[in-house]
């Protein structure tokens, strides 16, 4: 009987047992890892991309050596259908190898810091008053705190004085206190669980994760739509409902903190905690965002030259903006930059690491307001550019969010269309890596002229009510019944308004540096959005530089990671604190040859 060999897919998680002589890919199947593969093993698409970290495998194939950079062959990396195991083996599945699902697990990874909570707990005994000893509670506490754990205490809460009397008395003058830095926050049970949340809240989407404040441990994570969506898809529109009275300026604040508490449970029940074990949150998220969640006013954000009315890191009672906490838990804001350069940009930048990068540097979050930084000689310039929410699936006919039946591979091959769906489920549209891919196909397969125009010559084009339409015939899962998905000519218009203005963003700051395209070393893309797409549409389609490649690094939502290290991390927290004094903000709209820029974004071939 042959022997079966042990692969361990990392950073998954899945590990199993895959008889010799299948594949990778086939491995991969079997133990539940989704691999990227449109061509369905064949070795025509080059998409499920692994990497040979421990064991033996059999030789590079020449299918491989077309698909593969030598540096990338150098490294380990290999082609999962054209692998086959001769060992034991440890392998790593970069993230855009992996389908949606397995990208947004990738993502809720432990963190790469020792943790450094500003808010710990201390258990402690103190000895009961007495006639010779007429101490106060207060200074009983923080007297023992000094001479059991070297604190000194220099504030206590106003809300923990008022308990305080009847909770040490009918504890025993037994006491777990809560502090954060030097003030006591909260007197706690002996069996109380110290968690926090760490929140990225975009424009369109809201990221949470919990987290063990001692481990640094993410405990559950939990992402859902920013329900101020309603009263604008873009930041001007919220602003200005805000504006036009106190009562609609406190209502989209109430629905936030609303749907915060709700992830707040959902995210505690999973973990099996309470609300009254959450003792720090962090915010991160962009400046309108921002004021509007603090009631902060934002007419002079909505209007040039869109100044704000703070940039500083707040420290802000959980309770003032409305969410259920332990008593006593703060929600701390990273600073701004700028009025459309936030916190997430600060918290990306963060998670980068981004001044202890070599060489040109660009990092960018795109999303319907696409942030982007770029790194020269140690300084940083950082704008906004407004990508519109066409990436998340809106203003696109059937476009739709990245779940189940999603498109989110495509490519065009003999007239006819290959894809790939979120589940392998009957396709109902395209999530934002499927919009990029089938734009960027069409140019390729020559359906598409460089302006973004349609053919009308093409057995997949049909125009209806006078204009043209790319037509995919899609069987349902019985196969018994047909229906068609199609992407128009209005479709185009609004991905290349979107891709346009990323590639003006980029250009604009390699101009105001006296760069190239040429000149950059690396490119960070991070953002849900950026996580999942297909590079070489993003360069096909003109929205990235046709640079190598190799330069390019998807990091998954680095906003989200950077606010999981400030949660957790002081010194995280005083490096945000000092890259957000570094940046330099470069205003776009008023970028000397912004119009000429944004026009040549808009070909395909910029």
């Amino acid at each position: 009987m042959n022997k079966s060999y042990k692969i361990d897919f990392e950073p998954v998680g899945l590990r199993g047992k895959c008889m010799p002589g299948i594949s990778l890919l086939e491995c991969a199947r079997t133990l539940g890892v989704d691999l990227v593969n449109l061509c369905g093993g064949n070795g025509t698409c080059g998409q499920c991309i692994v990497q040979i970290i421990e064991g033996s495998v059999s030789c590079l194939t020449k299918t491989e050596e077309n698909f593969l950079s030598p540096d990338q062959i150098n490294q380990g990396y290999r082609l999962a259908c054209k692998t086959i195991p001769l060992s034991d083996l440890k392998v790593s599945v970069p993230p855009d190898s992996l389908t949606t699902p397995q990208r947004t697990q990738v993502e809720s990874m432990d963190l790469p810091v020792v943790p450094e909570p500003l808010v710990k707990m201390y258990d402690i005994e103190m000895t009961a008053p007495g006639s010779n000893d007429l101490c106060s509670d207060s200074r009983r506490l923080i007297n023992r705190l000094k001479e059991q754990y070297n604190i000194n205490v220099l504030s206590i809460d106003l809300d923990v004085l008022r308990e305080m009397p009847v909770y040490l008395r009918d504890n025993n003058w037994k006491a777990r206190a809560v502090l954060r830095e030097n003030k006591i926050i909260a007197l706690g049970c002996q069996d109380s669980r110290l968690a926090g949340i760490a929140f990225d809240i975009g424009t369109t989407k809201i990221a949470a994760y919990l987290l063990d404040l001692n481990t640094g441990r993410t405990l559950a994570s939990k992402g859902m739509m920013n329900p101020q969506i309603k009263y604008g898809e873009d930041i001007i529109a919220r602003l200005l409902y805000a504006q036009e009275s106190q009562k609609q300026a406190l209502h989209i604040r109430e629905i936030l903190s609303n749907t915060l508490n709700q992830i707040i449970g959902d995210l505690c029940s999973y973990a099996g905690l309470t609300n009254n074990d959450i003792f720090e949150i962090v915010v991160v998220c962009n400046t309108a965002i921002h004021h509007l969640f603090l009631g902060l006013p934002g007419k002079s954000l909505s209007l040039a030259p869109y100044i704000p009315v703070t940039d500083s890191e707040l420290d802000i009672k959980a309770e003032k903006l409305g969410l259920k906490t332990a008593k006593g838990a703060y929600v701390h804001f990273l600073p701004n930059i700028a009025g459309y350069v936030g916190a997430d940009h600060v918290a990306m930048l963060t998670a980068l690491e981004i001044l202890e990068q070599k060489g040109i540097v660009i990092a960018l979050d795109i999303g319907t307001n696409t942030e982007i930084c770029l790194l020269n000689k140690g300084s940083l310039t950082s704008l906004s550019c407004a990508s519109g929410p066409a990436f998340e699936g809106a203003h696109v006919k059937f476009g739709m969010r990245a779940g189940q039946g999603a498109i989110e591979r495509l490519r065009i091959e003999n007239n006819k269309v290959i894809y790939k769906t979120i589940g392998g489920k009957p396709a109902k549209g395209f999530c934002g890596s499927g919009i990029l891919d089938i734009f960027a196909w069409l140019y390729k397969a020559g359906i598409m002229d460089r302006t973004g125009k349609l053919t009308d010559n093409h057995p997949l084009i049909r125009k209806i009510n006078g204009i043209n339409h790319f037509v995919i015939n899609i069987k349902d899962q019985d196969k018994s019944q047909c229906f068609e998905i199609t992407f128009s000519q209005k479709d185009i218009r609004e991905v290349q308004l979107a891709k346009g203005a990323v590639r003006t963003g980029i250009q604009a700051l390699l101009k105001a540096n006296n760069l190239t395209e040429k000149d950059i070393d690396k490119i960070f893309i991070a953002g849900a959005f950026g996580s999942y797409i297909d590079v070489k549409s993003a360069k096909t389609a003109g929205m990235l530089p046709n640079i190598p490649s190799n330069r390019f690094t998807q990091v998954g939502n680095a906003a989200g990671l950077g606010s999981r290290l400030a949660l957790i991390s002081r010194s995280r927290r005083e490096q945000a604190r000092y890259i957000a004094r570094q940046v330099e903000y470069l205003e776009l709209a008023v970028f000397p040859d912004f119009p000429e820029i944004f026009a040549k974004s808009m070909y395909l071939d910029s």
